[in-house]
């Protein structure tokens, strides 16, 4: 099963103190991470600068080698829109902890996981 990664849900870790891959485990037990091109560029942007959000990005950042990194093959303007467009075309899973993201994914009938009270993670059918 592949399960595509955002930006929000490669900060994770680091802002919540989370383990990324043993949650994902515990809830599909074997799974493929996948990240697309364009999340990678947005962290490494973010990472450039200073503090604690430039920090998260350098975790997701580290986090996202231990993923397929994947061009998104869409040619739309915003990173959501290509998540969105990726999932639905590969079948994918997306993490995110975007609300406008899953809020979106799950109008097209996409799967989420999101964060919940705090450190946990949980499954929306779309």
């Amino acid at each position: 099963m592949r399960v595509l990664l955002d930006t929000n849900a490669l900060l994770m870790p680091a802002q919540f103190g989370i383990d990324l891959y043993d949650e994902l485990m515990g809830l599909f037990g074997d799974f493929e991470p996948v990240t697309l091109e364009e999340v990678v560029g947005e962290l490494s942007g973010l990472a450039r600068g200073r503090g604690r959000d430039a920090a998260a990005a350098r975790v997701g950042l580290a986090m996202a080698r231990r993923s397929t990194v994947v061009p998104s093959g869409s040619a739309a303007e915003h990173v959501d829109d290509r998540v969105i467009e990726y999932a639905r075309r590969e079948g994918c899973i997306v993490v995110t902890n975007d609300r406008e993201l899953r809020n979106a994914l799950l109008r097209e009938g996409i799967d989420v996981v999101s964060m919940r009270r705090g450190r946990t993670l949980e499954l929306m059918r779309g």
